[in-house]
């Protein structure tokens, strides 16, 4: 079989497997890589040499870069001028995807996005709007600052790096502002005069209390033997918390029953089922003794379900059962919380007929109805307003633990993976309160749930080391900052060495990947970013997909297929003036990197541009220039960038949504690029 043809099914299933999105892309990529080994396409002594190469490297340090203008402060202290803007919506939008779009040109675009998506929710709070509003304008300004310089984003590198191998010199730092520095300020202007009004209003507008209305969250509290709520009714914990905290269901031994009709009084190892945000978690720690999760002390085995004989012993054991194996989950099925009390098992499935469940059944019952006798009159005294002196509060606070909103990066630890798995609270301390999905409660256990990226995830934990799992996690912080404000700042330091970096670059003193490299080595050794920060901020996933894909692309043009390619358009286009052609290549450059990874995109397109500038004998700058531009240019859905997956589920996205801002602004950076592009860059 042809060279060529073999190369065409490789890609052909590498692509079908990005879109597919069931494996990893790295994995993909490797895979990519590792068949073409074998079917003779990459020779095998040069099948790893793609790691090596220098837009890999440059990718490496601008990411370490990146973390260490993070953990210095530098975009803090901006960012923090942004929420002066007032309350006009087009001064809001002016100010975020601004900015974004001008720190994108100089560090990691999700980087940017990632310090800059707090300040937007906390903005669309203070000044009531909705958060949908914000944050889809600020994920494109991510992707158009990226187009301004070449370390803005990988597609610049890659390009840069393929016309030296073509052409023997590289683009420089600053050859792609006079097409890129336009573009984005066009597509800014057309985001915030005209672009936001197609985004959908997909959320409501913005909790007070934290970036998302936590008020819609079940969760679980227990009730543990030191609880001031022991012995309370449901009734007078209700009107201890100003009945402002509705209590759902109450499980007890693996049953769970309806909380409108349990009239018993609370006992060790309860578990409470009701709907709170962070406020009133607070109230129920500080008035009732109730916490969410389980003991530190405690270790369950998060894979334990109780068996038909632990469900037939005594509610006393059933109790100390639950209480050594449940974690901490939400139920989301509003149905099985308002049933009635007929005991349920922990599924929620109704329980066989058998003559031993028949009998604990009426047992139960008839607890039950003695709980009822027993607390009559406490109910009526409370529901009078009356309350006995030895029912006063412990004024003692309970342990303060921090409550936190954090969305899932695409390459977080935990993505596919469950609460159960991770085993979060032993290895991470880390109470799982509730997890929200394309801006909706899931509705089901948290234990059960598989992580993905763009979820969000309400978290609960020491304050003092709630940064360092999130970052192990990974996972962005959203409802409170603190947690990266309290790094030591070095803000100088920190920019003095990347500005010398630019201007080894600038003078041609050193090649981009040797000068940033440096600077991220003196980085790390002058203490801006601990070594361990350092290796966590490269993103590895990234990393193995440029690695695998360079070889992989480079025999895409060495076994001829590229320039099958370029002839077909040519054959196609042979009648067609110059500009048609580069629209052309821009519109297929841009539909493959809403689909696959950009930095893919770009490995791809490249060849085939540069054969299609071979064809029609024009100049090769002006066609990699539109592959730089298009590969970055991934609005259409919000699998095709970081960026994109990052603000769907704060935002309450649909993958349908992206389309309808990301279709005209797509044709705004085409109009735009392509006259400017043959502009600067003449076809001869």
């Amino acid at each position: 079989m042809d060279d060529s043809l073999l190369v065409f099914i490789v890609l052909g299933l590498t692509l079908a497997a990005f879109v597919w999105g069931r494996f990893r892309f790295d994995l993909v990529a490797l895979a990519s890589l590792l068949a073409s080994v074998v079917l003779g396409l990459v020779p095998a002594d040069q099948a790893f040499s793609g790691f090596g190469h220098p837009a890999v490297i440059t990718v490496v340090a601008v990411l370490v870069l990146s973390r260490g203008f993070e953990r210095a402060g530098v975009v803090d202290v901006i960012a923090a001028q942004v929420l002066k803007v007032g309350d006009r919506l087009l001064y809001q939008l002016l100010a975020l995807t601004g900015l974004v779009t001008v720190l994108s040109g100089f560090m990691n675009n999700v980087g940017a996005l990632a310090l800059l998506l707090p300040v937007a929710l906390r903005m669309s709070r203070e000044h009531d709007t909705s958060p949908s509003i914000l944050l889809m304008p600020l994920a494109f300004g991510s992707l158009l600052g990226g187009l301004t310089t070449l370390i803005g984003t990988p597609p610049n590198i890659i390009i840069s790096s393929y016309r030296a191998s073509v052409a023997g010199e590289r683009f420089s730092m600053f050859d792609f502002f006079p097409v890129g520095g336009a573009v984005a300020v066009a597509g800014v202007a057309f985001i915030v005069l005209l672009g936001w009004r197609l985004v959908p209003r997909r959320t409501g507008q913005a909790s007070r209390d934290a970036m998302f209305d936590t008020a819609h969250y079940l969760v679980e509290v227990r009730v543990d033997a030191d609880a001031q709520a022991l012995g309370w009714s449901l009734h007078k914990l209700r009107r201890k918390l100003d009945d402002n905290v509705p209590v759902l269901a109450l499980v007890r031994g693996g049953h769970r029953y309806a909380g409108h009709s349990f009239y018993g009084v609370l006992k060790e190892g309860d578990i409470l089922l009701l709907e709170a945000g962070p406020e009133e978690l607070k109230a129920l720690e500080d008035r009732a003794g109730l916490r969410v999760g389980l003991a530190p002390e405690e270790a369950p085995d998060p894979d334990a379900e109780p068996t038909d004989t632990e469900q037939s012993n005594t509610e006393q054991s059933n109790t100390e059962k639950t209480d050594s194996n449940d974690q901490v989950r939400s139920s989301g099925n509003a149905a099985a919380a308002s049933t009635s009390a007929q005991p349920l098992n922990a599924d929620g499935n109704a329980g066989s007929a058998s003559l031993a469940q028949r009998t604990r059944q009426l047992v139960d019952e008839d607890e039950q109805a003695r709980e009822r006798r027993i607390t009559l009159d406490e109910t009526r005294e409370a529901a009078r307003g009356t309350e006995d002196g030895d029912e006063r509060q412990d004024d003692k606070a309970p342990e303060d633990l921090h409550l936190i909103e954090a969305v899932v990066r695409n390459d977080a630890a935990i993505s596919g993976r469950t609460a159960a798995e991770l085993r979060l609270h032993h290895q991470y301390g880390l109470h799982l309160v509730a997890v929200a999905r394309d801006g909706g409660r899931l509705k089901q256990r948290l234990r059960d749930i598989r992580f993905r990226p763009g979820d969000v995830l309400l978290l609960q934990g020491d304050p003092e080391g709630l940064g360092e799992s999130l970052t192990v996690l990974g996972c962005l912080p959203l409802a409170d900052r603190r947690l990266t404000l309290g790094q030591p700042r070095q803000l100088a330091l920190s920019v003095g060495i990347f500005a010398v970096a630019i201007t080894a670059m600038l003078f041609d003193l050193l090649p981009a990947a040797v000068a940033l490299s440096l600077a991220a080595l003196v980085t790390l050794l002058v203490g801006v970013l601990p070594l361990r920060e350092g290796y966590r901020a490269i993103d590895g996933p990234v990393v193995v997909l440029l690695g695998a894909m360079i070889p992989v692309g480079q025999s895409l043009e060495s076994s001829g297929g590229a320039g099958l390619i370029a002839d077909a358009m040519l054959g196609l286009g042979s009648q067609w003036p110059p500009i048609l052609v580069l629209a052309g290549l821009f519109m297929v450059s841009t539909l493959l990197s809403n689909v696959i990874n950009n930095a893919a995109a770009a490995l791809l397109m490249a060849p085939i541009a540069a054969s299609l500038a071979s064809g029609f004998e024009l100049s090769l700058d002006p066609f990699l220039m539109v592959v730089a531009i298009s590969a970055s240019c991934a609005f259409l859905t919000p699998i095709g960038h970081q960026s994109n997956t990052l603000v769907m589920g704060p935002a309450g996205y649909h993958f349908s949504d992206y389309w309808r801002l990301g279709l005209p602004l797509t044709l705004v950076v085409m109009v735009v690029a392509i006259p400017l592009i043959m502009l600067v860059w003449p076809l001869q």
